[in-house]
């Protein structure tokens, strides 16, 4: 017997919103900086993630997923800041997959996002060596806040969460393929 995600009911209540459901300018602009500064505090843990970076100053990162846009500019630190509205973008990445849900899937699976890419072939090797290769050490950040047994239990525990939510999604990606396949 084939079953429905439970997401399915919540997938279908998020697509009927009325949108758009705008924020405030101040909001967006504030979350994009904050965004900016975690990124540049997780590229500063890899010093060759900087070095390929800063090859790459001045050029513009454009990221789309659907209303939402992100315009970033490599500095000459190898770091990000914000690219002006105006800036003419070096590389766009516009997400296709329209369904956050179907993302998170992908992510708790191990995958990436269907993206297209738009642009510089060689910015777009980078911004691909970065998603490789960079991770964020979120224990190591923790432990500075809570400490190093605190830290390790509370990031174990979220490492077993996600692994269940992993076999989760797993165990239903083939059931629902069976039944998409099953119908007339």
């Amino acid at each position: 017997m084939a079953t429905q995600s439970p997401f399915s009911m919540l997938e279908g209540l998020f697509q009927n919103l009325p949108l758009p459901l705008t924020p405030p300018a101040w909001a967006v602009e504030e979350s994009h900086r904050r965004v900016v500064l975690l990124l540049n505090h997780v590229l500063q843990q890899e010093p060759q993630a900087t070095e390929r970076l800063a090859r790459q100053k001045g050029r513009v990162i454009h990221t789309q997923w659907r209303e939402f846009s992100f315009r970033v500019q490599a500095t000459p630190a190898g770091l990000l800041d914000l690219a002006g509205a105006d800036a003419t973008p070096d590389l766009t990445l516009t997400v296709t997959e329209e369904s956050p849900f179907a993302i998170a899937q992908a992510v708790m699976q191990g995958a990436k996002p269907s993206v297209r890419i738009e642009g510089d072939v060689q910015l777009a090797a980078e911004v691909n060596w970065l998603a490789d290769h960079v991770r964020w050490d979120v224990e190591e950040d923790l432990s500075k806040i809570m400490g190093d047994a605190p830290a390790h239990m509370l990031m174990q525990t979220c490492r077993t969460v996600g692994q269940a939510l992993q076999q989760f999604v797993g165990s239903k990606r083939p059931a629902a393929a069976e039944s998409s396949a099953k119908a007339p």
